[in-house]
């Protein structure tokens, strides 16, 4: 993609963040997950976090959720707008020969939970607290598992998705959502509704 046609993308999801924005204090604002107890970490990042282990022992200690403001949402947006952009959708079966491998796509292709790292690396980098950027596991409406990044606000949980360049109220997904990352634990996880394990690797 060209620089002009980032650009016009870009400015395409700010300019209806900012009408999403301008509801938020109304009943469309997102409503926050109920989260069960810890479950099962899900295969590949059970492998990431082997292979990076500074990743998955972080404490975060401010758990309470971001304000959702202006700048916050230029962020969602420009991030989600940025990194599905970048990254050229590719199975782990095509670019390892197996499934479920969970890395950063640093060469510029990955599958879902790929997307979901680069975003939260990047909204990390931007001062966004860990506790409020939980990878998330669901299964779409056709059954197929997938990954997503849920952030955590004071208007209600969000999702960033390499299927959609909209930064959606979790419940407007259409998704069945299973489990995510604890907020106070980046190697633990927590249930969100009863499901069956599933891989994670949507492309499209």
């Amino acid at each position: 993609m060209n620089s002009s046609s980032m650009g016009r993308k870009l400015r395409l999801c700010a300019a209806s963040g900012l009408a999403m924005l301008l509801a938020l204090p109304a009943a469309a604002s997102a409503g926050a997950m109920v989260t069960g107890g810890l479950t099962s970490q899900p295969i590949g990042h059970y492998d990431f976090c082997k292979a990076n282990p500074e990743e998955c022992s972080i404490r975060p200690t401010d758990l309470a959720p971001a304000v959702m403001n202006d700048a916050l949402w230029s962020k969602l947006t420009t991030i989600t707008a940025k990194v599905n952009a970048a990254v050229k959708p590719m199975s782990d079966l095509e670019i390892y020969g197996k499934d479920e491998v969970w890395a950063y796509p640093d060469k510029g292709v990955g599958d879902c939970e790929d997307y979901v790292l680069e975003k939260r690396r990047e909204l990390s980098r931007m001062g966004i607290t860990l506790a409020d950027l939980l990878i998330t596991v669901v299964r779409k409406p056709d059954g197929e598992g997938h990954a997503v990044l849920t952030v955590r606000t004071d208007k209600g949980d969000y999702i960033l998705d390499n299927l959609n360049d909209a930064v959606r109220p979790w419940e407007e997904t259409g998704y069945r959502f299973l489990k995510r990352q604890a907020i106070d634990n980046t190697g633990r996880w927590v249930s969100i509704r009863e499901g069956q394990p599933v891989l994670v690797g949507a492309v499209r």
